[in-house]
């Protein structure tokens, strides 16, 4: 399944005439001989007054806390003087936006900010608008096509991707080099002081668990992720082999458990090593560590006596619309904008995410930060394509995460090891 993810060939053009974007073209009509948008000489022009409309934004905190959606709500704004917008802005994380979408679609944010795995059960409840016209042109082409896959459901668009989402390792310059960082064993191997611990362990309900496992090469639902009737394999000797592997590392007094204590504070002090996260927390590692922070694809780890580079899954945050927007043409028009080439700058100067447009991607600044670089290395060598399917994001989420949980309580131990695997690659049937 490996795959270039971004192409290094730039787009020449990015589409302009967005859904309501842009210079409002009137539809003439005739009345008594004059046409509508033209003056009789000598004749003053009435203005044309602006539609009232209103707009329901959720974007997550990092979006709103620096000033980014004001700033961009008031840039649109400025854009399109045909209407009079009023916004209203609320935090909503995009890691939950489909559960909170799918209690009241009704009352949800028109634009809505979203990890892409989630559009296939949005799509399904019908609580997302098909993009079409120019806000899909856009997407696909200004956008690599692994990029695009990440929002398509049978072909059509639903979303616009801005930022590419995956994860990869930060590490303190102070106490691990890039030799250090190259695998687990040697990150955990590396002699610190008693009170600082060499790794971050972060299951994330499951997101960042699983690379533990597709690194070793295990499935769910075979290579294509759709053979259902293939079901998971976490349960063969492999899978057994890398439990095992997580429940010593789990359980390693130098390893810090999330929930148990605060990762920033740990970097703040100079206490963690090593831990993975991503592109949108790069600004409060930065401030905490300075120079000391440095950034690297995740490591190798060896659960059997084969070396393994642990896989992330890889996808992108993207820009819905509520397919029971009041204003729906206002409200595309600002999801395209939000995903435009310069709105997707503005947000990596200001948030540190790194672009998806192919033209931002490839600009100066982009090209010489850290972030986009480590990424793009990321993405290409120790990455998965993230499983959107209904069937697995109905199933996997929702047991995936208890397996760290269960190591870290005792619950799951080396005694019962394959029962709890076959218990967990049971729940994974699809009937």
């Amino acid at each position: 399944m490996k795959k270039k993810l971004f192409g290094l060939i730039m787009v020449t053009t990015l589409v302009a005439s967005l859904v309501g974007c842009g210079k409002k073209t009137e539809t003439p009509s005739t009345d008594n001989n004059k046409t509508e948008g033209t003056e009789t000489p000598g004749e003053a022009k009435e203005p044309t007054k602006a539609e009232d409309v209103t707009l329901k934004v959720w974007a997550p905190e990092n979006q709103i806390k620096d000033g980014t959606m004001d700033s961009m709500t008031k840039s649109f704004q400025a854009l399109h003087p045909e209407w009079n917008i009023t916004f209203t802005v609320e935090t909503q994380g995009e890691d939950t936006a489909k559960d909170e979408i799918l209690k009241d679609v009704g009352a949800a944010g028109d634009v809505f900010f979203f990890a892409n795995d989630q559009v296939n059960e949005l799509v399904n409840a019908g609580a997302i608008a098909r993009l079409g016209g120019s806000a899909e042109e856009m997407v696909k082409s200004t956008m690599a096509e692994s990029v695009v896959n990440t929002v398509k459901v049978d072909d059509a668009i639903y979303a616009i991707p801005f930022t590419h989402n995956t994860f990869f390792m930060y590490y303190d310059k102070s106490l691990l080099n890039e030799n250090d960082i190259k695998s687990v064993e040697s990150i955990m191997a590396k002699e610190t002081p008693d009170n600082v611990y060499n790794f971050y362990f972060e299951s994330a309900g499951g997101w960042k668990l699983g690379a533990w496992y597709y690194g070793a090469g295990l499935t769910i639902y075979g290579e294509s992720q759709t053979d259902f009737a293939a079901g998971a394999n976490w349960n063969n000797e492999t899978g057994v082999s890398v439990t095992n592997y997580l429940i010593d590392l789990i359980s390693n007094k130098k390893t810090a458990y999330d929930g148990e204590i605060s990762l920033s504070e740990l970097a703040a002090d100079h206490r963690i090593g090593a831990w993975f996260d991503g592109s949108w927390n790069y600004n409060l590692y930065k401030e905490a560590l300075g120079d000391d922070l440095g950034l690297a694809v995740i490591p190798t780890f060896n659960p059997d006596g084969n070396d393994y580079q642990l896989k992330g899954f890889y996808g992108t945050k993207a820009i819905g619309v509520n397919s029971h927007a009041a204003n729906p043409a206002v409200a595309v028009a600002f999801a395209a904008y939000l995903g435009s080439e310069e709105m997707q700058l503005q947000r990596f100067e200001e948030t540190g995410q790194v672009p998806t447009n192919l033209k931002a991607e490839g600009s100066e600044a982009v090209q010489a930060d850290e972030v986009a670089r480590v990424i793009v290395e990321e993405a290409n060598t120790a990455s998965i394509l993230q499983p959107t399917s209904a069937e697995f994001s109905s199933r996997y989420w929702a047991n995936a995460g208890g397996i760290a949980t269960e190591i870290r309580s005792g619950e799951l131990n080396k005694n019962n090891v394959q029962q709890k695997l076959d218990t967990f690659v049971s729940t994974l049937k699809v009937e």
